[in-house]
Formats: C-alpha cells, sequence, structure tokens
C-alpha cells in the first residue's frame, strides 16, 4: 500500500500547489505522512455528511475541491463545525487534500471536467494566462433552450436548477465553459466571441450588463454540480496512477449533494 506522501506527491504532480490563487489554501489539511492508504474518496466539499460517508466506506483520504479552512482558524474545537470535521476525520485516521484553484488551472481541469459532462469539444482556455474556463464547440447547432436542456441533464440535479438568460430560440453553436463562479470571466467571454456562456453563480447585476451588450446566451448552474465532474475527472486520473504504480487503490466518488440549496419556489406573479 502507498504512504500518504507519495499519493500526495503524485496529486501534487497533478494539480501543482504553486498554481493556486494567493488568496487559496490548498495541499493537506489533516492526516500523517506515513500512513498506508487503500481507499480514497472524492467530493466537492469537505462537509460532515461526506466526512461521516468516508467513515462509513473506511476511506483513509478525502480529496476535495473546495478548502475547509479558506481563511484561515485559530481554533479547531469539535463544538464548531469545521473542528467537528476535523475532530471526525482524526479519530478515524482519515486525511484530507484541497485541489481548489490550482484543479481549476489544470490541464485537464475542471472547466474539461464540466466541457466533458456536456459532451463539449474544447478548443481552447477561455483565458490564456492562467489556463481558466474552456471554450467549447457544440457537434451540432442547437438553439439556447436546448443547450440549457443538456446541460439539465447531464449536471447533477440541484434545487437551483438550470437558469437561463436570452433568447431561447437563438442557435448556439460555440459556447464558453467555466466551473464554480464565473460572472469576473465576461471581458474574456466576450472577446471569445461564443454564442453562450455556462457557468454558476452569475448575479443580477453582470447578467442584466450582459444581456444589455450582447446576444450573449447565459446559462447559469448551481457551483456544486458545475464542480461535481470533476471529481469524477480526478478520480479517474488517480486509478490510473494507481495502475501504474501496482497501488491497488479503491478510489470512489461521493454522490452526496452538498449543494447548500434545499429547495426551489416559483414566484406567484409580479409585485404589487
Amino acid at each position: 500500500m502507498p504512504r500518504l506522501s507519495e499519493v500526495i506527491a503524485e496529486l501534487d504532480a497533478l494539480w501543482p500547489p504553486e498554481r493556486a490563487e494567493s488568496w487559496d489554501a490548498v495541499g493537506t489539511v489533516c492526516g500523517a505522512p506515513d500512513a498506508e492508504i487503500r481507499r480514497v474518496l472524492f467530493a466537492v466539499d469537505p462537509v460532515q455528511e461526506i466526512a461521516d460517508e468516508a467513515v462509513a466506506l473506511g476511506a483513509d483520504l478525502i480529496v476535495t475541491h473546495h478548502p475547509l479552512y479558506l481563511r484561515g482558524t485559530t481554533t479547531v474545537a469539535a463544538g464548531h463545525f469545521k473542528g467537528r470535521v476535523v475532530h471526525t476525520l482524526i479519530k478515524h485516521d482519515i486525511a484530507l487534500h484541497v485541489a481548489h484553484t490550482n484543479a481549476d488551472t489544470a490541464d485537464p481541469g475542471v472547466s474539461d471536467a464540466l466541457a466533458g459532462a456536456l459532451d463539449l469539444r474544447v478548443t481552447g482556455p477561455l483565458v490564456p494566462e492562467n489556463n481558466l474556463g474552456r471554450i467549447c464547440e457544440l457537434d451540432h447547432p442547437e438553439t439556447l433552450a436546448a443547450f440549457a436542456a443538456r446541460a439539465a441533464k447531464r449536471l447533477p440535479a440541484t434545487a437551483q436548477g438550470i437558469r437561463v438568460a436570452g433568447d431561447p430560440d437563438m442557435t448556439v453553436r460555440r459556447v464558453a465553459v467555466s466551473g464554480g463562479s464565473g460572472d469576473s470571466l465576461f471581458d474574456a467571454v466576450r472577446a471569445a466571441g461564443v454564442d453562450a456562456f455556462l457557468t454558476a453563480d452569475l448575479r443580477h447585476h453582470p447578467v442584466s450588463e450582459a444581456t444589455q451588450r450582447s446576444p450573449l446566451g447565459l446559462v447559469d448552474a448551481a457551483h456544486w454540480a458545475t464542480e461535481w465532474p470533476w471529481c469524477e475527472l480526478a478520480a479517474a486520473q488517480l486509478d490510473t496512477l494507481s495502475d501504474r504504480h501496482g497501488w491497488d487503490l479503491r478510489v470512489h466518488v461521493s454522490k452526496t449533494v452538498t449543494d447548500p440549496w434545499s429547495s426551489h419556489h416559483t414566484s406567484p406573479g409580479a409585485p404589487n
């Protein structure tokens, strides 16, 4: 069985920590370097449900996309929900490793996995300077409404579902995709000359301005849903490494929906 340090060395080669943004918190959160690793669980969020799932699974390592302590902490007391995660992991000898913005800019990375989930052909990065996002082509043109339906069918279901801005009958041939929050990328999207942009966490004012400036179609999915496909990609990458090294790791992807929104209600009508 490989040691944790050996597995982490391979993961760091896939997603070099030096490629993470300066504000990010990536790398190993807990775990003994010489601990043996047999079973690995991939997930988007390092929340208690995932920690409990890892315990039930008998996992020795969790790899998540989102950091546990993004802005640091002065305590890991179990009275706090994040401290409780740490206590659960340490009590059961489970390591936690994070690949966040260094996985966003990897090749392949988060946006490649998103494009793959939608069966899109990647033609290049949306932001070449840091390899962020992807420009893609559809095999056959389709309407914006059909493209949104494709996203709704192929991404994991969430309470939010898929929101669309733009003419539903417009023709879509080239699209930009970016896993996670993407409304800071509108300048790059417009420069790319795509027909539509699929991402998450789109806010009112950026969307309003974008739709006024051009006929760009916008498809807004849940943050968690746009990043979950990376877990499957990352698990497959680790499976390949395990076979190469003869590690015989058992690699799993959590199906637990950790999107924080729990329900969706349609407004009954216009305000009075």
